[in-house]
C-alpha cells in the first residue's frame, strides 16, 4: 500500500496525454495570454470584493486594507511556486497533476479532493451573493425582489436558493457548448466588472473620511490576521490558470505570465475598493449590512450619492461579474475531474470529451448539478472559510512539489524557476501553514471529514481502477515494479518516461482504460 500510495506519473508521460497520444480525442488548445489572463481575473475578482467586506471588516478593523496584503503577499509565494511548476507541467489538472509527478498517487488523490473542496465550494459562495445583488437589480428597476425563502442562503432567512441554482445551472450550460465561446463571454465580463470597481472606488472616494481610520485595528494583531484568513479564499484565481493547460498556446511561455498578471491586476483592485470603502462607511456598519443580506458595496454608493442609480450600476455589474466567476471556477473543477478520470482515479465518465465541442460535457453537467444543489442548500458562513482552507493547503502541496521535482528531475524543461531556492517554497508552505491554523475549528472538522470520505472513495475506487497500477508502473523512488510492469523501474519512478527495450514494444493499455 505504501508504495503504491507513493508512485509517480512521469512528466512526459502526462504531456503526452495532453497531445491526445494516449487518451482518445484532446481538449482544444484556443486559449491566448490575453484570454488566460482575463480567466485569472475573473475568478479572482468578484469572488471577494463583491462579498467578503461584509464578513471581514468586523473582524479586522480598517486594518482589513492589511489583511488583504497579507494574504496578497502568502499567494504570492505560493504564485511564483505555481508559476515554476506550470512551465515545467503545462497540463490540465493544476496542483493534482504537480503532486502526481513529485508526491505520489496518494498525495496527489487528496490533493485533488482538496481543489475540487475547494472550487466546488466557491462557485457555491459566489453563487449565493448573486442573489443578493440580483435582488437589488430588480427592486432599483422593477420595485421587486424575490421573497427571502428562494433568494437568501440558510441561516439568513432562506430555505432554498433559487438564483444560486439557476446561475450555476445556466454557467454548465456555457461551458457545455465549447471553451472558445465561454472565453469570448468571459472576456466581456471581466471588463464589465473592472469599469465597475473602478466606478466605485471613483464614487466612494469622494466621500472619503479619514476619521474612519482612526481605530485603525481594534482587535490588534490578530484581527487582522485572522480576517487575512479569512480573504485568502479571493486569490483561487491564479490557481484557476494552471486548470487550463491543455487549452492554451504555447503553455510554458503562457501559464506562467497569466499567473503573475492575474495576481498583480487583482491585488490592486483589491486594496484600492477596500481603502475606498471604508473611507466613505465605519467599519461596524459593514458587518451590519452582511447580517441583513445586503449587498454592501451598493449599499456604500446608495449612502454616499443619496440616490439609487450608482447602486444600480454597481449591482447590475456584480450580476454580470459573479457570473463570470462561477464560469470560470467551474471551468477549473471540471478539468481537475478530467485529468483524475484521465488516470482512472474517478469514473471514466469524468473524462469523456465530446468530439464536436471538445469539451468534457458530461463531467460539467455532473459537477453543475452538484454545486448548484450545494450553493442552494448550505448556509454561507461555512462555505467562504472551507474554499480558504482547500485553497492553502493546495498551495502547501504546490510549495513541497517545487522541491521535490527539484530532486527528482533537475533537468526537467523549466521556463521559469522559483528565486531564492528553497527560501520562498519554504515560506510559501510555512505562511500557508499559519493561515490554515487561524481558521475556525468548525472549518477542520468538516475538512477532516472531507479528507476521510476521499480517502474511502481512493481506498473502494481509486486504488483499484488507478491506470499507473494496471500499466505496471513502479510504485516509489526506488521501488520494484508490479507484476507484468515494462523495464526501467527507477527511472519511471524518477519522474521519467521509460522506453521499451530493442524487440519490445509499447505497452497497450487495458480496456477499462
Amino acid at each position: 500500500m505504501a508504495d503504491e500510495l507513493r508512485r509517480r506519473k512521469p512528466i512526459d508521460r502526462m504531456i503526452a496525454e495532453a497531445e491526445g497520444d494516449y487518451s482518445g480525442p484532446p481538449l482544444r488548445r484556443t486559449m491566448g495570454l490575453w484570454q488566460l489572463t482575463l480567466l485569472g481575473i475573473s475568478s479572482v475578482v468578484g469572488t471577494g470584493i463583491f462579498f467578503v467586506l461584509g464578513t471581514t471588516v468586523p473582524k479586522a478593523g480598517p486594518s482589513v486594507v492589511f489583511s488583504f496584503a497579507i494574504a496578497a503577499a502568502v499567494a504570492g509565494l505560493a504564485a511564483l511556486c505555481y508559476v515554476e511548476l506550470a512551465g515545467a507541467v503545462p497540463v490540465a489538472g493544476s496542483t493534482y497533476s504537480y503532486a502526481y509527478a513529485s508526491l505520489g498517487e496518494g498525495a496527489a488523490y487528496l490533493v485533488a479532493w482538496c481543489l475540487i473542496l475547494e472550487y466546488g465550494v466557491a462557485v457555491s459562495t459566489v453563487a449565493v451573493s448573486w442573489g443578493q445583488y440580483l435582488n437589488e437589480v430588480s427592486d432599483s428597476l422593477f420595485g421587486f425582489t424575490l421573497p427571502d425563502i428562494i433568494s437568501q442562503p440558510p441561516g439568513a432567512g432562506g430555505w432554498f436558493n433559487v438564483p444560486a441554482l439557476v446561475v450555476v445551472l445556466l454557467c454548465s450550460l456555457l461551458l457545455a457548448r465549447g471553451t472558445r465561446e465561454s472565453a469570448v463571454v468571459n472576456t466581456v465580463m471581466v471588463c464589465i466588472k473592472i469599469g465597475v470597481l473602478v466606478f466605485f472606488v471613483a464614487v466612494a472616494i469622494t466621500a472619503f473620511n479619514s476619521d474612519h481610520f482612526s481605530d485603525f485595528a481594534p482587535h490588534g494583531v490578530a484581527g487582522v490576521t485572522v480576517a487575512a484568513s479569512g480573504v485568502f479564499f479571493s486569490y483561487v484565481g491564479f490557481d484557476a490558470v494552471s486548470t487550463a493547460g491543455e487549452e492554451v498556446r504555447n503553455p510554458r511561455r503562457t501559464i506562467p505570465l497569466a499567473i503573475l498578471l492575474t495576481l498583480l491586476v487583482v491585488t490592486t483592485l483589491y486594496v484600492a475598493v477596500a481603502v475606498a470603502g471604508v473611507g466613505a462607511q465605519p467599519a461596524g456598519e459593514f458587518g451590519e449590512q452582511a447580517d441583513a443580506g445586503e449587498a454592501v458595496l451598493a449599499e456604500i454608493l446608495r449612502n454616499v450619492t443619496g440616490t439609487g442609480w450608482p447602486a444600480l450600476v454597481l449591482s447590475t455589474g456584480a450580476v454580470v461579474s459573479i457570473f463570470s466567476v462561477v464560469l470560470v471556477t467551474l471551468f477549473g473543477q471540471t478539468r481537475i475531474l478530467f485529468s483524475m478520470a484521465r488516470d482512472g482515479l474517478v469514473p471514466e465518465v469524468f473524462r469523456r470529451v465530446d468530439r464536436k465541442r471538445h469539451t468534457p460535457t458530461h463531467n460539467t453537467w455532473i459537477v453543475g448539478v452538484g454545486v448548484g444543489l450545494l450553493a442552494a442548500f448550505v448556509p454561507l458562513q461555512h462555505l467562504a472559510d472551507l474554499t480558504s482552507l482547500g485553497t492553502l493547503i493546495a498551495f502547501v502541496a504546490v510549495a513541497a512539489a517545487v522541491v521535490v521535482l527539484r530532486r527528482i528531475a533537475p533537468d526537467a524543461p523549466r521556463s521559469f524557476k522559483v528565486p531564492f531556492y528553497p527560501v520562498v517554497p519554504v515560506l510559501a508552505a510555512g505562511s500557508c501553514l499559519y493561515l490554515a491554523y487561524l481558521l475556525p475549528g468548525i472549518t477542520w472538522t468538516l475538512f477532516g471529514v472531507w479528507l476521510l470520505l476521499a480517502a474511502a472513495l481512493y481506498l473502494g475506487f481509486g486504488r483499484r481502477h488507478s491506470r499507473l497500477r494496471h500499466e505496471g508502473a513502479p510504485t516509489g523512488d526506488n521501488g520494484p515494479a508490479d507484476d507484468g510492469g515494462p523495464a526501467g523501474g527507477d527511472a519511471a519512478a524518477r519522474g521519467e518516461v521509460v522506453r521499451p527495450r530493442a524487440g519490445e514494444s509499447e505497452p497497450t493499455p487495458p480496456p477499462h482504460a
